[in-house]
């Protein structure tokens, strides 16, 4: 679990593509104060495991499934990414419950100068848009933030000038493409609203193929 409270940024150093997988080759300094293999490292907000490192680089592999989810797809050699190692037990609590489980990516529709805060408007798919509600949490390629607006088809935060130095959104324009989690006490809430609904029409679907195949 992690709290979207970067650490540093990275730098892609290496990436070996597979047909429909990738292992990344990520540079760094701070994380590998306590670093080992099978620790779980946030990746612009995308969960992966340490497989090896040496000096101050570390290799994950990223699997098909990831890929489909995630921007992780566009990292080029030399693309700036968040870094976060998992949270501590006995560590402070600075943003909110991140799982590094990526819901899809949003995009940069539009950036904003706010006297010395920096506004980011992000366009999201539906499935995305019905967890984000105005002062909820949200993860942006893994920064824990608030949302301070909210419509049917993006949502926007504002950063301050220290969230803007220590992390990637600096060098974002418009049209990128972002990893976005939603806030998982959403999740849970709506799964459990809506468990019975989902199950009666699973149900009825096997009911019904059940009465075609067999004739009735």
């Amino acid at each position: 679990m992690f709290t979207g409270i970067i650490e540093e940024i990275g730098k892609i150093q290496n990436i070996k593509k597979g047909t429909k997988s990738s292992v990344l080759n990520i540079n760094g300094n701070k994380i590998f104060e306590d670093i080992h293999v099978g620790d779980s490292i946030a990746v612009n907000g995308v969960c992966l495991t340490v497989t090896s490192f040496a000096r101050n680089t570390f290799t994950a592999d990223v699997m098909n499934e990831t890929l489909s989810r995630s921007s992780l797809g566009s990292l080029k050699i030399g693309s700036f990414v968040n870094l976060e190692r998992a949270m501590l037990a006995n560590g402070r609590f600075g943003g909110h419950i991140v799982s590094g489980h990526i819901d899809g990516v949003g995009e940069i529709i539009k950036i904003e100068k706010d006297d010395n805060a920096i506004w980011y408007t992000i366009g999201a798919e539906d499935k995305l848009m019905k967890y984000i509600v105005e002062k909820g949490s949200i993860a942006i390629d893994g920064i824990s933030l608030t949302v301070a607006k909210v419509d049917n088809f993006s949502f926007s935060v504002s950063i301050i000038p220290h969230t803007a130095k220590e992390t990637i959104l600096s060098h974002k324009s418009v049209g990128d493409i972002v990893n976005l989690e939603n806030d998982v006490i959403g999740k849970y809430v709506d799964k459990l609203i809506n468990f019975n609904n989902e199950n009666n029409k699973v149900e009825s679907n096997i009911t019904r193929e059940f009465l075609i195949k067999n004739g009735y």
